[in-house]
């Protein structure tokens, strides 16, 4: 079973959506490699470079069990027109031989986890770091355009608000420093060998496909299938973006070649506090009187990794790319929670994901 028509989109089709912006037209045609692709972001990316009739090879991390990941969420119609490879980004070789035929990459590989960061930070290291250097690498030998996705974990708590690309960057978690590393490597390779490299920002974006390690999948499995709602601390303030404007941005930022050498942030330009998100998913799930449990221990942050303040200024994507946000908080809720119910098995058991 796919993803249901979001309810923004009852009077068009999705391949509308994304065609209302001028610079979808530009991939018809295009061989584009999108790493990552089983992920959240990028299968709804992989499923806008196809409808933008683009030729898309999907990388999938390796697995005994050929999962595809979140591509199983795809129509078939759309599926079938994908070459799905599966691999890993920290195989230099591998990234060599895969994108020396591609026209574009979309480098959205990465390991997105912070709790699992303080566990396993070399694991971070090995996949956010080198694997983005061996994508660099690959796209410099044959002077490919490259999109490095960034996350705005690596402003840390805000100095100031909105936080525009020139806020400081700051390492508060192993996360967020590994992401900081590979940004920089990117920067470095724009600089060193021109590199025709863009680093896109996004802040928290969410919607169907989200992993429960994510706050509002998992408040909303819990809202729906158990009888109190456990979570962290309800305090902080993020910039939340339905999943297909974060993917608007991404096309947004591939297609113009104005963006090579940038960084470019994209979000909703507003802040929801954790506690305000909850209070909306249990108001539109009919479920207000449910018990809410907060400050659950394993789910705190350490006091100072946590970030307490993100909210983007997103006035450069505009300005450059002709990029704002179309979609409200609601509109992306509605849908994740139908996502949610359609689909039970796919964040697993209500219980804490690391």
């Amino acid at each position: 079973m796919h993803d249901p028509i979001p309810d923004f989109l009852e009077k068009q089709s999705l391949h509308a959506f994304y065609h209302a912006d001028h610079w979808t037209a530009s991939y018809a045609g295009k061989k584009v490699l999108v790493t990552g692709a089983g992920g959240f972001i990028p299968s709804h990316l992989v499923e806008a470079l196809v409808l933008a009739d683009a030729h898309v090879t999907a990388l999938v991390k390796y697995n005994g069990a050929s999962d595809i990941g979140n591509l199983r969420y795809l129509p078939d119609a759309l599926r079938q027109d994908i070459n799905i490879v599966f691999g890993d980004v920290t195989d230099a070789f591998m990234m060599h031989r895969l994108v020396k035929s591609q026209d574009m990459v979309f480098h959205l590989a990465a390991l997105i986890g912070i709790p699992y960061s303080y566990l396993a930070p070399q694991h971070y290291v090995n996949t956010n770091i080198q694997g983005t250097l061996n994508i660099l690498e690959a796209c410099r030998d044959k002077d490919i355009p490259v999109v490095q996705t960034s996350t705005s974990e690596t402003y840390g708590t805000a100095i100031y608000t909105p936080i525009d690309e020139k806020h400081p960057l700051q390492g508060q978690s192993p996360y967020s420093a590994s992401k900081i590393g590979a940004d920089m490597l990117a920067e470095s390779y724009f600089r060193s060998f021109e590199t025709p490299v863009s680093v896109i920002r996004p802040f928290n974006t969410f919607g169907p496909r989200q992993s429960a390690r994510a706050f509002i999948p998992t408040v909303i499995q819990q809202v729906l299938y158990s009888n109190a709602v456990r979570v962290g601390s309800l305090d902080p303030q993020r910039d939340l973006s339905p999943v297909w404007d974060t993917v608007r941005g991404f096309l947004a930022v591939g297609a113009n070649p104005v963006s090579r050498g940038e960084v470019i942030n994209i979000g909703n330009g507003k802040t929801q506090s954790m506690g305000d998100v909850l209070q909306h998913i249990l108001r539109l799930t009919n479920k207000e009187d449910l018990p809410i449990l907060a400050n659950e221990a394993v789910r705190v942050r350490p006091e100072k990794s946590e970030v307490q303040v993100l909210l983007g200024d997103t006035s450069k994507a505009k300005t450059l790319l002709g990029w704002e946000p179309k979609l409200t908080l609601e509109e992306g809720l509605r849908q994740a929670i139908a996502f949610s119910k359609a689909h039970p098995s796919h964040q697993g058991t209500a219980g804490y994901a690391v």
